[in-house]
């Protein structure tokens, strides 16, 4: 009975609809607890993980986060750090997690917890219109201007 109580409440907990459809504005660290660069090129895939904390702060589904992971992979081996892009993979694959409680995990844009799922249409309005209030130096580096 007790047992069936607590994951029940767990269950609401962690529902998606149990949230407030609240959005915070799109933040971002560049490439969290890691470098955005070497020492001769400081910002060298800071674009990688700009957009790699866009995806992150909208969330969505673990297919999602996965497709995110490997695009961070690929941009920042393309910006020629492969054994790099392998060594953020594993962190981001470890400590991104939308359970973990920190400001960089899959969906920090949504209040705790935020479970994987696909955005409902309301969320994605939610979504659009604070791309809205995204500076222009930050929607280069997205490439969205």
């Amino acid at each position: 009975m007790i047992r069936g109580l607590v994951s029940l409440l767990w269950i609401i907990a962690f529902s998606s609809n149990a949230q407030q459809a609240k959005l915070a504005p799109f933040t971002t660290d560049g490439c969290s607890l890691f470098p955005d660069g070497t020492l001769a090129s400081s910002e060298q895939w800071l674009h990688c993980c700009v957009q790699h904390d866009f995806d992150y702060w909208q969330g969505g589904t673990a297919k999602q986060r996965q497709r995110s992971d490997r695009e961070l992979l690929l941009c920042v081996a393309k910006a020629g750090h492969p054994h790099i892009a392998s060594l953020m993979l594993t962190g981001v694959r470890v400590g991104g997690h939308p359970y973990w409680y920190t400001p960089f995990r899959w969906g920090y844009g949504w209040p705790y917890p935020k479970a994987y799922a696909e955005l409902t249409p309301a969320e994605m309005q939610l979504v659009e219109q604070r791309v809205l209030e995204i500076p222009a130096e930050l929607l280069k580096l997205l490439e969205m201007e």
